[in-house]
């Protein structure tokens, strides 16, 4: 049994929930706070990874992180650079170092702290309503699973200044067309791993056990909203969970008992 990976899974599931709690409630030394946005999101890129281990197998689990890594890190340095697919905007210094000026590192990482559990989240709905799962299917589910997930994110986080959008958009200040780029960014990510990798189905297993890829896009759904009704952004807190919570709940019970299941080696 791999116990050790379910252990730190168990671990990082808390370490980020408690964290999120003393974030929004003022409770960390104010030196924490410039780097929390960082900090969590490696916790979470961890998590995914690990998990996606667990279900994958390590090769997998690292060729997804690579191509998530890559096309992210691609699609956002031609989004600032020609304002497509995203709209205009720019990323302020506050996430750290910017590859080649333009984009922080970290903002590969934190598509594939949410691209994953998307994807399982997309994976299994697909299998429970007994849709054929081509590649293109799972990567078009996908995009709509995470995208969800930027209608409450992305106006906290021009809130607090990580990145500058150059034009006055129509959803809280954000170009609806950004929407449409996430979920383009989500499907050439998911298409190439799907179609390259072959992944198999998800079953449930020890090591990882699939409603806990949905407790994670749960729990940042928590947290952002926590944040976002404490920076009194209220109507994209709200926007953000109706986009959001259904997919919790979906996951919740694509991810069942009725999963197949399958033993730990």
């Amino acid at each position: 049994m791999r116990s050790w990976q379910r252990h730190a899974l168990a671990a990082l599931l808390g370490i980020y929930a408690v964290l999120g709690t003393l974030l929004v409630g003022g409770w960390v030394p104010a030196w924490f706070y410039p780097v929390a946005m960082p900090v969590m999101t490696a916790l979470g890129m961890a998590f995914a990874l690990l998990h996606a281990a667990g279900q994958l197998g390590w090769r997998r689990a690292l060729f997804f992180w690579g191509v998530v890594f890559v096309v992210g890190l691609l699609m956002e340095s031609v989004g600032v650079l020609t304002g497509w697919p995203y709209g205009p905007y720019h990323y302020t210094s506050k996430l750290g170092p910017r590859f080649l000026g333009l984009v922080p590192y970290v903002i590969p990482l934190a598509w594939f702290m949410m691209m994953y559990p998307s994807w399982v989240i997309a994976r299994r709905t697909l299998a429970a309503g007994g849709v054929r799962r081509a590649p293109w299917a799972v990567a078009a589910l996908t995009g709509w699973v995470m995208t969800s997930w930027d209608f409450l994110m992305d106006p906290m986080m021009v809130h607090f200044h990580h990145w500058i959008w150059e034009v006055h958009g129509a959803y809280f200040s954000v170009p609806l067309q950004n929407f449409l780029g996430w979920w383009l960014t989500v499907f050439l990510a998911i298409l190439v791993f799907e179609a390259s990798a072959r992944p198999p189905t998800l079953r449930e297993n020890t090591t990882a056990p699939l409603r806990w890829a949905v407790v994670w896009y749960g729990l940042v759904f928590l947290s952002n909203f926590s944040a976002s009704l404490d920076a009194h952004l209220t109507g994209s807190a709200l926007a953000g969970a109706l986009a959001m919570l259904p997919w919790v709940l979906v996951g919740w019970v694509a991810t069942g008992e009725s999963a197949p299941r399958r033993r730990s080696a």
